[in-house]
């Protein structure tokens, strides 16, 4: 135990390169969602700033599910099972609650949609890993 009784964790590798994955790719279609809303001409700095927001909750629920798998990998099956269960329920919490707070501060209905849209995109990045992995 470090001070304060917390445990010091060492963020596996793998996390880490998981997450960068995500995140480029979050970055990717993050770029190809404003240029969407430029053509179709609703576009406006707050679009931006609301993209930045679901962005950066997106690719922190991805590196927070990455920290509890790592954690649940070295625990027995019983205790991993809910470590897994916790995770899913604080990060759904997280989500939810961080989603509401970027609605409430951007009022706009294209900028509260950039908020929205960027929380799939972590599922399509999973989805093309098949298809990129070497």
């Amino acid at each position: 135990m470090g001070k304060n009784g917390f445990d010091l964790v060492k963020i596996d590798k793998t996390v880490i390169k998981e997450t960068k994955y995500v995140a480029s790719f979050v970055i990717i279609f993050s770029v190809l969602m404003q240029a969407v809303f430029l053509i179709i001409a609703k576009w406006n700095y707050t679009v931006l700033l609301g993209n930045l927001w679901g962005a950066a909750v997106a690719i922190g629920n991805f590196f927070a599910m990455g920290l509890f798998v790592q954690k649940a990998v070295m625990q027995n099956e019983q205790d991993a099972r809910q470590t897994v269960k916790a995770s899913q329920g604080l990060r759904f919490a997280a989500i939810f609650m961080l989603s509401v707070i970027g609605i409430i501060i951007f009022k706009q209905t294209p900028t509260r949609v950039a908020v929205l849209i960027p929380l799939i995109f972590p599922r399509f990045a999973v989805m093309l890993r098949p298809f990129i992995k070497k």
